[in-house]
């Protein structure tokens, strides 16, 4: 039964230490030992003669942040395990993007993607996606810093405790810059999952509890095909738009773009995708299954409910705190998990960031010399990252980071992929930035109803625990109830239509609605206004690059010897 938990102790603190300075160790030495060898390109893209394994890993956690950890189980927790759903679109993802954009910027042979922009468009287009790239990247990483410095302060760390949350952030600014474990930070988050969910198994009596634990919450809500957009999760907002996010991520984003071209050929590429695909599923089902035991747990005294956590994203080191406290170094354990995440993401997001202001902003303006770009490179990787934008990200509230967000996952897709013209890519991007920007600042204003978010119930009713001052406090039965189709049906007619509607629909949907908006704008004003232009062919992708080319000429060529060897 919930209450007040423990704190960090001696063994906590040395694992947690310990853990961090082996992975910023690991970098420390590979830094050292690269030394000298090459320039820039080097440092930036390992003079592209990675193998698949290191990338692969490199891959995962750049994207799988300290934010995975806390937010997907509570995710689940409170909208149920359909959540998982999610895989498909990352299967998805990843087949178009080695399909389609792995082959295309690997022949290209570039550093900044934006550097496709000036070879197929011009120079101020170029600029422009490298300064959008940069702004969402500073902004984006503030709230990927932050969220390890809220789950330490629920774990009372002495760190975030003993000082103000903006004193410990810029000591967690520093560590960074330090960070290059890629193969310890996987580790490191599969382990922080699986402690907690060993010990939930262990405390609960058995998987079989837990599972029904779930169901009997309804949170084994796993195909809801309900077609509805304003409905936060279904089989299609977390499929066609997890889809649609997590292609743009892969296929066009800087940093990952930059670290699978660093492979030394298409195959290894190709292969570090795919393996990169498995780490993900595992970190995402075990994110899910942390998240029913979380339910498990607390299903008779939900502790945000109850006032016991702040924020929700703080329920999962508040389970940590909970079942763990007995088990000196697995607190550690778990938050040296969520740091490992947060430290992962924002060494490749500053390693791109250095990429695209070097390439982008710098070279093709000045004349120095390999050696002074070498040098300006890791410069701009230690000293990019502002204080300020960490003191921004504790103001923004989840609706901005979903902006922030979009732009990460849309703007890029909307200029790279389909236009042909000049024309029609300024009109395109300009149509869907308006008609994003239109949905994400509805919404500040009409936020979904519970109706088409559907919470799952949780409730307070098995609260009784002692606070800290000695005294019993016990919850009023509360609960938090499901929707009900007697107040639904008159309150969605008389709430969501029109403009209302259009602004609550799921948030998977907001990088969708953008990028289709620019690209039937786009392809409209290409077409009206394009039609004598030549595309140099070398800028489109071309059957040749796709491994589907090459297995149906293959299959092809097999059948044709057959059949030649029976005539």
């Amino acid at each position: 039964m919930p209450g007040v938990t423990g704190s960090f102790v001696v063994a906590d603190y040395v694992v947690f230490a310990m853990l961090l300075v082996l992975s910023a160790a690991i970098g420390v030495y590979t830094g050292w030992t690269a030394r000298g060898q090459g320039g820039a390109g080097h440092f930036l893209t390992g003079s592209r003669k990675l193998t698949a394994l290191p990338v692969s890993a490199s891959l995962i956690t750049t994207f799988m942040s300290s934010v995975t950890l806390l937010t997907n189980p509570v995710e689940v927790y409170q909208y149920g395990a359909i959540f998982g759903l999610l895989s498909i679109s990352y299967i998805v993802a990843i087949v178009v993007s080695s399909e389609i954009f792995l082959p295309f910027f690997y022949r290209l042979n570039i550093t900044s993607v934006y550097e496709y922009l000036e070879l197929r468009f011009n120079r101020t287009i170029r600029l422009l996606g490298t300064l959008l790239f940069i702004a969402q990247a500073i902004l984006l990483n503030g709230l990927i810093i932050y969220a390890p410095a809220l789950a330490l302060n629920q774990g009372r760390l002495c760190l975030l405790t003993a000082v103000s949350h903006s004193h410990g952030l810029r000591q967690f600014s520093l560590l960074f810059c330090l960070y290059r474990g890629w193969y310890g930070s996987v580790g490191l988050m599969l382990a922080g999952n699986l402690s907690v969910i060993i010990k939930a198994v262990m405390l609960q009596g058995g998987v079989g509890t837990i599972w029904s634990d779930a169901q009997q919450g309804g949170r084994i809500n796993l195909w809801d095909f309900d077609p509805n957009p304003q409905r936060r999760n279904t089989f299609w907002t977390l499929t066609i738009g997890g889809a649609f996010g997590w292609t743009t991520t892969y296929g066009t984003n800087q940093a990952q773009v930059q670290t699978y071209i660093s492979c030394k050929s298409v195959t290894h590429a190709r292969v570090a995708l795919y393996i990169n695909l498995l780490g993900l599923m595992a970190v995402l089902l075990s994110s899910v299954f942390a998240g029913l035991c979380l339910y498990s747990v607390y299903k008779s005294c939900d502790p945000h409910t109850a006032g016991l956590v702040s924020a929700s994203d703080q329920l999962m080191p508040y389970l940590v705190m909970d079942i763990l406290t007995g088990y000196p170094g697995l607190p550690g354990l778990y938050f040296a998990a969520v740091y490992s995440g947060t430290l992962s993401t924002v060494s490749c997001t500053i390693n791109s960031l250095a990429a695209v202001t070097l390439e982008d902003l710098i070279k093709p303006f000045t004349s120095l010399s390999a050696k002074q770009l070498s040098i300006l490179s890791k410069g701009l990787s230690k000293w990019f990252i502002l204080v300020y934008h960490i003191y921004a990200a504790c103001y923004m509230n989840d609706l901005y980071s979903l902006f922030i967000l979009w732009l990460r996952h849309s703007l890029l897709f909307d200029v790279l992929v389909v236009y042909v013209f000049l024309q029609g890519c300024l009109s395109g991007l300009v149509s869907g930035v308006m008609a994003s920007v239109c949905v994400i600042l509805g919404a500040l204003v009409s936020t979904p109803t519970p109706e088409m978010t559907r919470p799952l119930p949780l409730t307070t009713e098995g609260c009784n625990f002692t606070t800290s001052l000695n005294s019993t406090f016990t919850a009023l039965p509360t609960q938090l109830a499901p929707f009900t189709t007697s107040y639904s049906a008159k309150h969605v007619n008389n709430i969501h239509r029109g403009l209302d509607g259009w602004h609550s629909i799921s948030y998977l949907y907001y990088g969708v609605i953008g990028t289709l908006v620019a690209l039937i704008v786009g392809i409209i004003v290409s077409l009206l206004t394009g039609h004598r232009e030549k595309v140099d062919p070398t800028l489109t992708l071309k059957r040749e690059d796709t491994l589907s080319y090459h297995l149906f000429k293959f299959l092809k060529e097999k059948v044709s010897a057959a059949g030649g060897r029976k005539h």
